[in-house]
């Protein structure tokens, strides 16, 4: 059921990101998209995923918004404070429901949790034939995990490389 709610969110903050007039707000909500994402993550039992993706998240959208601050920086209009602050204060009730859910999952302090660890040991070397337990676990057990991380990381990568670049940009004098 999380789930589901999750991709529906995702669903509509992907078409504000489209719809939407200016670009900081179509910024801000592809940023929603991949917060949404990294939650999914969560949800899938994929920790590592979504600490990736959020990080990836995160700084992709600090160079995005301050790429944008430069050319659309929408005016500020007397009465839009009570919008900003509704939405802000529902966002954040957002972000603290969707944190009480996922903290309490976490196990209590002091509790073991070697019940997948222990599996990946004593199956390392029979299933997967490699000696080395840690390749077994990131390349054999773990291998769609290794594969999205690398695909989050290298889409990160060439993000920042497309924005950055300097040959080819048109500079706009007025």
């Amino acid at each position: 059921m999380e789930l589901h709610l999750l991709l529906l969110f995702m669903i509509l903050a992907a078409i504000v990101a489209v719809e939407v007039e200016d670009l900081l707000s179509s910024v801000i909500a592809v940023g929603a998209v991949g917060l949404g994402l990294s939650l999914a993550f969560l949800i899938l039992k994929a920790p590592d995923l979504a600490i990736t993706q959020l990080v990836v998240e995160i700084l992709c959208l600090i160079i995005l918004i301050r790429a944008t601050l430069k050319k659309d920086l929408p005016a500020v209009k007397d009465g839009r404070w009570l919008f900003n602050t509704i939405s802000t204060l529902l966002f954040i009730a957002c972000f603290l429901i969707f944190a009480y859910f996922a903290l309490k999952e976490l196990p209590n302090f002091g509790e073991t949790q070697m019940r997948v660890a222990k599996k990946y040991i004593e199956l390392g070397l029979g299933n997967t034939g490699a000696t080395n337990i840690v390749s077994a676990i990131i390349l054999d057990f773990r291998g769609y995990d290794t594969l999205g991380e690398a695909t989050i990381l290298f889409t990160a990568v060439m993000g920042v490389l497309a924005i950055m670049r300097q040959k080819g940009r048109v500079r706009n004098e007025k």
